[in-house]
């Protein structure tokens, strides 16, 4: 691998939404470039771990080693949410059940390190006791522990049949007040884990999100796709049976591409329940 070019593995379907490559801490203040130009070109979600790939040109001397720590924990724990999820052992669940992974974590440090050389230099300073304990206190599980990264997200088990065309994806939007944000997340993510939600649910955090309209978490459900509509609503009554009574939104994933938003008087989203 080049020094000033990264190959990015995510096994989130969230992140083909091209304006929220602030999930790896990559904002366009840090990589001087227009957010919508870093993941233009997308690679298929078709692997069992819906893996993204993408090419970018960062320049990474110009990078200064705090932001650039910043990145690497950001690929560190995108890395090892997809090991543990080959191993059957979701992060959440270690971390909720108080499991002692250290020795597992550098182990797949070392992986990590072969793989991506440069970015796990810059995350030595930081160190991997530190990153684990940090996980160990929730970071990366909960929102409201969350401070590294704006997003929490948790794939379903298994890839839709045919795999997924992304312009078809839309997703279910929940407000909640923050306070209440890791109840929520608990419910809609032990859900998705099962494979009863839909394809990927992913939870905003503790982190200042300068893109942010309030001081609300926003939960979001996605499905395979926005004109199958009984799916979508198969979906929403499960949500409802989890507690989510309250009317909520459905967008679709094309709409978020061309930057289009609610705004007074205009609304986009194309279901309403």
């Amino acid at each position: 691998m080049r020094l000033n070019e990264v190959t990015i593995s995510r096994s989130s379907l969230e992140e083909r939404h091209r304006a929220q490559i602030a999930y790896l801490d990559m904002d366009a203040a840090v990589m001087g470039r227009p957010q919508n130009s870093l993941l233009r070109d997308l690679a298929d979600n078709n692997s069992e771990l819906f893996l993204l790939s993408s090419r970018l040109s960062l320049g990474m001397e110009e990078i200064d080693p705090e932001s650039l720590a910043g990145i690497a924990y950001g690929f560190f724990v995108i890395y090892l949410n997809r090991e543990l999820h080959a191993r059957d052992k979701p992060l959440f669940e270690l971390v909720e059940q108080r499991t002692d992974f250290e020795d597992e974590i550098r182990e797949i440090f070392e992986r990590f390190r072969e793989d991506y050389p440069e970015l796990a230099e810059a995350l030595l300073p930081v160190g991997i006791r530190a990153v684990y304990a940090s996980l160990m206190e929730g970071e990366g599980s909960l929102p409201s522990k969350t401070t590294r990264t704006y997003w929490i997200v948790q794939d379903a088990p298994t890839p839709s049949p045919g795999g997924i065309d992304d312009d078809q994806v839309g997703k279910w939007l929940i407000f909640t007040a923050a306070g209440d944000a890791d109840d929520a997340w608990r419910k809609i993510r032990g859900e998705t884990v099962k494979g009863t939600l839909g394809i990927s649910a992913k939870v905003s955090t503790a982190k200042p999100n300068p893109d942010s309209r309030d001081e609300r978490s926003v939960i979001y459900v996605y499905t395979r796709d926005w004109a199958d509509e009984a799916d979508v609503m198969r979906v929403r009554e499960r949500l409802r049976e989890l507690g989510f009574t309250e009317r909520i939104g459905y967008k679709r994933n094309i709409e978020t591409y061309k930057g289009e938003y609610s705004e007074e008087g205009r609304k986009v989203t194309y279901y309403s329940v």
